[in-house]
């Protein structure tokens, strides 16, 4: 591990928060009117909010004890319920979040009330956050949304951020932070002050950062973002106009995710071929090493790292001959996932009457990004049947013209008797993704009488989702000349741009909610009620054929109709209803899907004493089927039940208790979610294909708790944890036997054709979720010093959901299961196997323990009273362990499913000079 440490300078800013712990501004207004008159001081930037709902906030006061820079996903890992595993130490790589165990797909994450999540496969990309100095607070949902929230996948928690209120007064701020892995970052902010006779006051900020990235040798990671807040009051009844800019743009290698595997060699097998053969006979070869390549293994330690990406040179092109590209640029570290994010957002308030107040929170967003690796372009064309066509087929791309600048186009795979030449040209093959995003959050609040509240809401949200997958070109060292090859893609001879998907979807959504508030016995219970009726609507616009169940596809181009038309004719389609089985291609189609719910809402809170309160709510989740899944169901007749999968639902119970006074912030409470239609994921590094399959109804409850605690002004203490039980009521549906079975393809799970294979996940946790969490921090103001310690412990997270260790085979699998002695008949005519374990059955638990320090240095002279020098030393023991599972802990297959998942952050040091004034 490279420990180079720069002290940097840095220089300049003031930043004075606002109260708000919501997430649009009808939100916050309405969560004002449940909180009003309870005691919400705040332990160290630790905070209790007394809502309905089970909540947990964090403020600037906390956040900026943090690493500069940080993502706030990885923050909020400091939360009970939260699980957060980060990429690197600096939050611009990304991470893993999971909360009560749903993972970040079905947890709805805001920005000044807009939402971030994908609108095509709900992701949440932790690097692309708001930069934490400019975060008021940050609150997380456990288990619920707002009601006015404007997403489609929220079966699970929320999480809510606020940006700062710009300061009445000019002042500036600059952070310069230096540290491990060559890691340099500026930020700077500056305050205007009010500086119009009406109140106006507004600020700007910008930041940079950059570093090596931390397991090889090889990649590096950019960031910079860009943000501005206009704030106009009006009047004095907390009116305003609050007018924001964002602007995220990220460069970064892939890195650190390796196949979870711990078998030191690669292993085949001879023999066991035919009827009554005799056991196959197992073959040590190769030694596994470690690295992020398919026929690598997972670190053992990270004495094994950094591992080594040496530097390359493509294939040197040769005229009249056949080409033979080498491996230059195809590793996944020299993969590059590149983002363009930014957005646009007003919120605002206007008191009509007395009792009557408008929010109105319009957004536009855009999003440019992609990921993947490399293909093997052929300059040649695919033939069949005398007609030779150009484009995505068959999982090779063929353009029919010269790609490598020799003059010839006899680069491709070619086969001369039993010798296949595997030619080409390596060319950069990402999956290129371009959303804009047009939404509105508006609500009216009643008071109807003193403690009566009545706010209904109507919210829209117009989102086009363009998902393409333009080829580009490499330079001699194999890095791209542009990373982003849609700017100007590769055109086959026929003047269509060659690629492995060509879809168009619009995610469109009108939801009109309604909340009850009122509040009884000298305000002792709150009682709130609501539901929210959304209308998704999913067109979706595909225009390459479907050749799969799997969502496999050839793209020919869109617009090259004479191709398309011939094509078709050579595989005609047909679907046989008795067996749902299909024949031949579906064609490019349009198609349109549709889902409403009711989605009902309860919930009270009772203060006991001015301390002490419990509450309990209830919420109804629903989350529609992304994109992938809906595109794959493409493949089916619309009619067919294959091709209208299920929404997700979630039906959640929290009851908890809560004791606040400025010295104490207390919470504790029990939860309990039935999830029904949970969908279960499987996704392949390299063929970037994910399958989904649907797991029925998983019971999850738990406990979750926290407490801050201040004895003495000069130090806070704080502990938090939870536990997470989750079953699984059904098995799953893998796949089904053959039609017909044969001496070839009878396996003792398959005695009767047609008969559906189950994974044996009935009574089994969800895999990915640590069984449970705690954690604390203790900080102290010693004069000019503050020093701070945190640490955190996960639990297990198992690998499957049928909770078995892994496993592959020496040959191909049968019916989903390896065909060895023990699971195919005597008669079996085909090669026997032998399974071996690869890994067991979950990621052990793990604890990081992290150190902060802040050296004061007005004292000195130096600066200001804001200036000081912050130490941030993260993961103090370097803890080795497998870090996020990703999709990778989505599945239910346990043999030859090789997860690929992040290796845990490393020990990193940061230093940083703070200066504002």
């Amino acid at each position: 591990m490279r420990n180079s440490l720069f002290l940097g300078a840095a220089v300049v800013a003031l930043a004075i928060p606002a109260a708000a712990s919501a997430q649009s501004t009808g939100s916050v207004d309405a969560e004002e009117v449940v909180v009003t008159g309870s005691r919400n001081d705040s332990v160290g930037g630790v905070k209790t909010v007394d809502t309905t709902r089970n909540k947990a906030v964090l403020t600037q006061q906390f956040i900026s004890r943090q690493t500069p820079g940080q993502s706030v996903n990885e923050i909020i890992n400091n939360l009970p319920g939260v699980s957060f595993q980060n990429n690197d130490p600096f939050g611009s790589a990304g991470g893993t979040l999971t909360i009560r165990g749903f993972d970040s797909t079905r947890i709805s994450q805001t920005f000044d009330g807009i939402p971030l999540n994908d609108t095509g496969n709900y992701a949440i990309y932790s690097n692309q956050q708001l930069d934490p100095e400019l975060i008021e607070q940050v609150n997380v949902n456990l288990g619920t949304t707002d009601v006015d929230s404007p997403t489609a996948a929220a079966t699970g928690s929320t999480v809510n951020y606020r940006s700062l209120m710009p300061s009445d007064k000019f002042g500036a701020r600059m952070v310069g932070s230096v540290g491990d892995y060559s890691f340099f970052r500026v930020f700077g902010l500056v305050n205007t002050g009010v500086f119009t006779p009406w109140g106006t006051k507004a600020w700007i900020a910008g930041s940079s950062a950059t570093n090596d990235v931390v397991f090889n040798n090889y990649g590096k990671i950019a960031k910079q973002q860009y943000n501005a807040k206009v704030y106009q009051p009006i009047g004095s009844n907390g009116d305003f106009i609050a007018i924001s800019g964002h602007y995220n743009q990220n460069r970064n290698n892939f890195f650190g995710s390796a196949p979870l595997r711990n078998d030191t060699n690669v292993f085949t097998s001879t023999g066991g071929t035919g009827p009554n053969a005799a056991a196959p006979t197992l073959v040590t070869g190769a030694v596994r090493t470690a690295g992020t390549g398919s026929s690598n293994r997972f670190p053992n330690s990270r004495d094994e790292l950094p591992y080594n990406v040496p530097r390359c040179q493509i294939d040197t092109p040769s005229a009249g001959t056949v080409d033979v590209p080498n491996s230059c640029g195809t590793s996944f570290d020299e993969r590059y996932n590149p983002s363009n994010t930014s957005n646009i957002r007003v919120n605002s308030r206007f008191t009509l009457a007395d009792n009557l107040v408008l929010s109105a929170d319009p957004y536009y967003q855009y999003t440019k990004a992609n990921g993947g690796g490399t293909v093997r372009g052929q300059e040649g064309g695919f033939t069949r049947n005398g007609q030779t066509f150009y484009g995505f087929i068959g999982n090779n791309y063929y353009f029919g013209r010269d790609l490598n600048g020799d003059g010839d186009v006899l680069d491709r795979t070619t086969t001369v008797g039993s010798t296949t030449t595997n030619g080409g040209v390596t060319l950069l093959a990402p999956s290129q993704t371009v959303t804009h995003r047009y939404g509105v959050i508006s609500s009216l609040r009643y008071d109807f009488m003193p403690g009566q509240t009545l706010r209904v809401a109507y919210t829209h949200e117009y989102a086009r989702h363009r998902q393409t997958g333009e080829l580009g070109y490499l330079q001699l060292n194999g890095q791209p000349f542009d990373v982003f090859p849609i700017n100007n893609p590769i055109l086959a001879t026929n003047g269509f741009a060659v690629q492995k998907r060509d879809r168009q979807s619009f995610a469109i959504l009108d939801q009109v909610s309604g909340e009850y508030t009122g509040k009884f016995f000298d305000d002792a219970l709150t009682i709130q009620a609501g539901v929210r009726a959304p209308w998704f609507k999913r067109d979706l616009n595909n225009f390459c054929f479907v050749t799969s169940g799997g969502g496999n596809v050839d793209c020919l181009g869109r617009g090259n109709d004479a191709a398309n038309a011939a094509y078709a004719a050579q595989n005609p389609y047909s679907y046989n209803a008795a067996t749902n089985t299909v024949t031949g291609y579906a064609v490019p189609q349009q198609r349109v899907l549709r889902y409403n719910r009711v989605l009902p809402s309860a919930g009270f809170t009772y203060r006991l004493d001015t301390s002490a309160s419990v509450f309990a709510n209830y919420s109804r989740g629903f989350q529609v089927p992304g994109t992938d899944n809906l595109y794959q169901t493409l493949y089916y007749p619309a009619g067919a039940e294959a091709a209208n999968p299920k929404p997700e639902f979630s039906d959640n119970f929290d009851l908890g208790a809560r004791y606040t006074t400025n010295r104490i912030q207390a919470q504790v409470g029990l939860w309990y979610t039935k999830f029904s239609n949970r969908l279960a994921s499987a996704y392949d590094v390299d063929t970037q294909q994910t399958i989904y399959r649907n797991l029925g109804r998983v019971d999850k409850y738990g406990i979750d708790g926290s407490i801050a605690y201040r004895p003495i002004d000069d130090v806070m203490l704080y502990v938090f944890g939870s536990y997470l039980k989750s079953e699984i009521k059904n098995d799953v549906v893998l796949g089904r036997c053959p039609t017909t079975l044969t001496a070839a393809n009878t396996t003792t799970n398959c005695s009767a054709a047609g008969a559906p294979v189950y994974a044996l996940t009935a009574g089994k946790r969800e895999s990915g979720a640590p069984v449970y969490t705690f954690g604390g921090r203790a900080q102290a103001s010693l004069g000019p010093v503050d020093l701070g310690i945190q640490a955190k412990r996960t639990g297990r997270r198992y690998l499957n959901d049928q909770n078995l260790p892994q496993f592959a085979c020496t040959v191909a699998l049968i019916n989903n299961v390896c065909p060895t002695v023990a699971n195919v008949p005597a008669s079996f005519s085909g090669t026997r196997g032998i399974q071996y374990q690869t890994y067991g059955a979950y990621a052990p638990g793990y604890t990081t323990v992290d150190l902060d320090a802040r050296i004061a240095l007005g004292w000195t002279g130096i600066g200001t009273d804001k200036t000081y020098i912050q130490l941030n030393l993260q993961n103090v023991f370097n803890t080795f362990y497998v870090g996020g599972l990703g999709q990778a802990g989505q599945t239910a297959n346990v043999v030859s499913s090789l997860p690929f998942v992040q290796i845990g952050s490393p020990r990193a040091l940061i230093v940083s000079l703070n200066t504002q004034f």
